[in-house]
C-alpha cells in the first residue's frame, strides 16, 4: 500500500533545512534539551501527582530528517492492521499476475511519495512529541514509547519569538514530559488508544465503489479548504463506522494535549520565569502564518489539533479549579472516566458523572490556572 523507503526518501529531500549554526552550538542544544527534559520530568510529576516513571532516559534529539524515519517507523506499526486485512481481501488484479504486480508497486510508490511531502511538511513544525508506536524491540528490554525533540525547530521558533532560550526549551520539555507522564502512569492508556486507532483502520471500507466516493469527497476538502473553508481530508475519508471511533479517540486526544498544554504553563513562573511571554508569542505564532499555510493546516487537520490544545487545556483548568488536582486525575482511572465530549465543553457534566458533589477540593493557588 506505502512504500515507506520512498516515504523517507520523498520526505528528507523535500523538507527545508533548519537554522543555520554551529557544530559548538548544536552540541550545546542538544545537552540542554536532554538536560531539560530530565528536570521537566521531577517538575510534572511533583505538580500532577502522577505516578510515572521514576527515573526516564532523557529526551532524544534529532533533526527534521530523523523526525521523518521516526515517524515512518511509527506508521508501520499503526498501519500493519490494515495492511494485513487489504493483503487478505485483495483478489487478483485486472491485469492478472506480472500486470497486477506492476500496479501495485507503482501505486505504493505514488502514495510512499505523497506521504514523504506530508511528513515534510510537518517535520519544520513540530517542536516535540512522545512516541508511542516503536517497532518491537527483540530483546524485551527497550522502554514501549519514546520522547522525541527536534532541535532545529525547538531553536527556528525561539529565535522567531524572539524568547529566553533556557525558559522556551523547558517550557516545552514541560509539555512534553507530561505525554510521558500521562502514558508510563496511566497503565491502560497507551493500549486504549492503540486499540481505538486499530478499530480506526479496520473499519475502513475497502469496497472500490466506497473508496472511490471517498476519493471524491477528499477533492472536494481540498477545494473547500482552499476557499477557506472547514473540511479536512481526516473527516472526508472517514466510513461511517470510523466517525463514531474517531470521536472517542478526538475527545481523549483532546484532553491529553489539554493537559500538555495546561501543565505546562501552570507549573509556575518560577520555574519559567517569562512562561506568560512565551505562551502570549506562541499563541500569536500558531494562528499565524500565509493563506497557502493557513490552507493547508486546516487540510491536514493542523487547525483542528489547535482547537484540541485549547478545549482540552479549558477542561482541565476548569476542573482543577473546582475538584483540585487529585479529583482531575480521577479521570485516569478507567477508560470509563475519560470525558465525552460533551464534558469537555461542559466541564460540570464530567465533575457530576465522574467526581460527585461531595468530592469538592479547593486546590492550592500554586495549581490554578
Amino acid at each position: 500500500m506505502i512504500d515507506w523507503n520512498v516515504a523517507v526518501q520523498a520526505g528528507t529531500r523535500l523538507v527545508r533545512p533548519g537554522p543555520q549554526v554551529s557544530y559548538d552550538e548544536a552540541r550545546e542544544v542538544v545537552t540542554e534539551l536532554r538536560e531539560l527534559s530530565k528536570a521537566a520530568h521531577g517538575h510534572v510529576r511533583d505538580f500532577t501527582g502522577m505516578a510515572s516513571e521514576l527515573d526516564p532516559d532523557p529526551a532524544t534529539i534529532v533533526d527534521r530528517p530523523g523526525w521523518i524515519r521516526a515517524n515512518v517507523d511509527g506508521f508501520r506499526v499503526v498501519l500493519e492492521p490494515l495492511i494485513e486485512q487489504m493483503t487478505e481481501r485483495r483478489g487478483p488484479g485486472p491485469l492478472g499476475g506480472a500486470g497486477s504486480v506492476v500496479v501495485q508497486a507503482v501505486g505504493s510508490r505514488v502514495t510512499g511519495m505523497q506521504v514523504g511531502a506530508i511528513l515534510a511538511y510537518m517535520a519544520s513544525r513540530v517542536l516535540g512529541q512522545y512516541e508511542l508506536f516503536l517497532p518491537p524491540d527483540p530483546t524485551g528490554r527497550a522502554a514501549t514509547g519514546r520522547l522525541t525533540l527536534v532541535a532545529p525547530n525547538i531553536v527556528h521558533v525561539e529565535q522567531e519569538l524572539g524568547v529566553e532560550s533556557r525558559d522556551f526549551r523547558l517550557w516545552v520539555c514541560l509539555h512534553e514530559e507530561t505525554h510521558r507522564a500521562q502514558f508510563t502512569g496511566v497503565p491502560w492508556l497507551r493500549e486504549y488508544v492503540q486499540d481505538q486507532m486499530t478499530k480506526f483502520l479496520l473499519a475502513s471500507d475497502l469496497d472500490p465503489g466506497a473508496m472511490l466516493d471517498r476519493i471524491r469527497d477528499a477533492a472536494e476538502a481540498v477545494a473547500d479548504a482552499v476557499r477557506g473553508g472547514d473540511a479536512n481530508l481526516i473527516d472526508a475519508i472517514q466510513s461511517p463506522e470510523q466517525r463514531e471511533i474517531l470521536d472517542r479517540l478526538t475527545a481523549v486526544m483532546t484532553l491529553v494535549e489539554g493537559h500538555g498544554d495546561y501543565v505546562m504553563d501552570a507549573v509556575g513562573p518560577e520555574v519559567v520565569p517569562s512562561v506568560q511571554q512565551i505562551r502570549s508569542r506562541f499563541q500569536g505564532r500558531r494562528e499565524g502564518g500565509t493563506r497557502l499555510d493557513k490552507t493547508i493546516r486546516r487540510l491536514l487537520g493542523i487547525d483542528l489539533k489547535m482547537k484540541q490544545y485549547a478545549e482540552g487545556s479549558r477542561f482541565v483548568r476548569r476542573v482543577v479549579a473546582d475538584v483540585g488536582m487529585s479529583g482531575f486525575n480521577q479521570v485516569w482511572e478507567a477508560p470509563e472516566t475519560l470525558p465525552t465530549h460533551d464534558e469537555i465543553k461542559e466541564p460540570a457534566l464530567w465533575i457530576a458523572r465522574v467526581v460527585g458533589p461531595k468530592a469538592i477540593d479547593t486546590p492550592p493557588q500554586a495549581n490554578e490556572a
